[in-house]
């Protein structure tokens, strides 16, 4: 065979061969096309249904009156939760959440108690207090009268615990004719800070004058001239 002529078939060989390709790709595409307007029209009758759907819940929801919120019930219960897009059931009541910085407070300050006790006795009558009322109610609770001219209370090494001064100056009791004497009060007073056991010696301090306040008639006052109160007493015991 002529080479020419063997050329020749060749090439139409090969352009017999392209058309038919071409002409597969092209029936492959039209059905693949008809194929998915086969799969619009399926769909499109369920959107419709959904969107029917859709009507008829608003249907439903407007039965209970346009005006009524019920959105609420469904709000975000913190803003972590609407960020988050997710809506909370309930939603926590007013004054629930608080914020982290605590409030300052201050602290009560502490009761510290005067370097000089001084509790008051204070005659009931208007006569007040005589000398030898006085002289025996001391005699029973063991004070002893002093050169200072005072009555003391006296420890095992004879110092002085805790002292009694009268309310007439000079503060001091006279030694004779303690009948004639009378005074509206008198002064019980220790310094906590030059004893070994302050706490015992106030405690008998205590007692002692309420003894006395029974024994003469009389009102006990704190240091800052009130009637003494037990919360007093505790206050000033601890702080010793």
């Amino acid at each position: 065979m002529d080479k020419e002529l063997l050329r020749i078939v060749i090439i139409a060989t090969g352009l017999i061969i392209i058309t038919g390709m071409l002409a597969w790709a092209f029936v492959r595409n039209t059905k693949h096309r008809r194929s998915l307007e086969d799969f619009d029209d399926e769909i499109q009758p369920a959107t419709d249904r959904h969107a029917k759907a859709l009507v008829d819940e608003d249907d439903f929801l407007s039965a209970f009156g346009e005006d009524e919120d019920y959105t609420e019930d469904f709000a975000p219960a913190t803003p972590h939760a609407a960020e988050a897009g997710k809506a909370g059931r309930y939603q926590a009541p007013a004054g629930e959440y608080q914020d982290d910085e605590e409030e300052d407070f201050e602290p009560e300050p502490r009761f510290v108690a005067p370097s000089i006790i001084q509790f008051t006795l204070v005659a009931n009558q208007d006569e007040g207090f005589n000398g030898l009322d006085l002289a025996h109610a001391f005699d029973i609770v063991g004070l002893e009268y002093g050169n200072l001219k005072i009555y003391e209370r006296l420890d095992s090494k004879r110092l002085v615990d805790f002292g009694v001064a009268s309310m007439v100056r000079p503060g001091t009791f006279p030694e004779h004719d303690l009948e004639t004497y009378y005074c509206p009060g008198i002064v019980f007073f220790m310094q906590p800070g030059e004893l070994d056991d302050p706490v015992a010696v106030f405690d008998d301090f205590v007692q002692t004058v309420v003894f006395m306040a029974t024994e003469l008639d009389g009102t006990v006052l704190d240091h800052e001239h009130q009637p003494l109160s037990e919360t007093t007493v505790e206050l000033i015991r601890r702080s010793l």
